[in-house]
């Protein structure tokens, strides 16, 4: 998982990083959701910022119920950083011609097709990358705003401004002298 950012990479500050491998459950969504929601909480996220992280998640993972393949589990992955919210949903299926996606809005009659729109809206990024036979990942940014005054972003912002070197994540050997 290249895209992971606490793997090879220095980091600094606080970071929650969640993997969950979910059955293809509509009582899944709501898992996902809450936890997500947790997590951005403890971190100080904005409401308004971490509703749209909420929703737009929703949205992903609800996707996958309606038209994922036969498989009987799907992925996600969420980092939450001192900067951005990075989230993969990965579901093995069939696969789409992700390019013919809607960008805009089902119109108000219609029963479905707002998904893909409402996470254009909400997340700064939205990416799909689909393979026939091999599946979809959904992959979601979105730039985090925090209330400073919470007492993980405060130890987030101390550990930032820290000069000395960090462990770039479990395993992986400290850099510089002091280690």
């Amino acid at each position: 998982m290249d895209w992971w950012p606490l793997v090879g990479e220095p980091t600094r500050g606080a970071w929650v990083a969640l993997t969950l491998q979910l059955p293809q459950d509509r009582l899944s969504v709501a898992v996902v959701r809450h936890l997500t929601h947790h997590a951005l909480d403890e971190l100080g996220v904005v409401d308004r910022v971490a509703d749209d992280v909420e929703l737009a998640l929703a949205e992903a993972c609800a996707n996958v119920l309606t038209h994922s393949g036969p498989g009987d589990v799907y992925d996600v992955s969420i980092a939450i950083g001192p900067e951005t919210c990075d989230i993969r949903v990965t579901d093995v299926g069939r696969g789409f011609d992700h390019a013919s996606l809607k960008r805009e809005m089902a119109g108000a009659d219609a029963e479905s097709g707002r998904g893909v729109a409402l996470m254009c809206a909400l997340m700064d990024q939205v990416r799909f990358v689909s393979e026939p036979e091999q599946g979809t990942i959904v992959h979601l940014v979105k730039r985090l705003e925090f209330d400073d005054s919470s007492p993980t972003r405060l130890l987030m912002l101390a550990d930032m401004r820290e000069e000395r070197p960090r462990r770039t994540s479990v395993g992986v050997p400290p850099t510089g002298p002091d280690g």
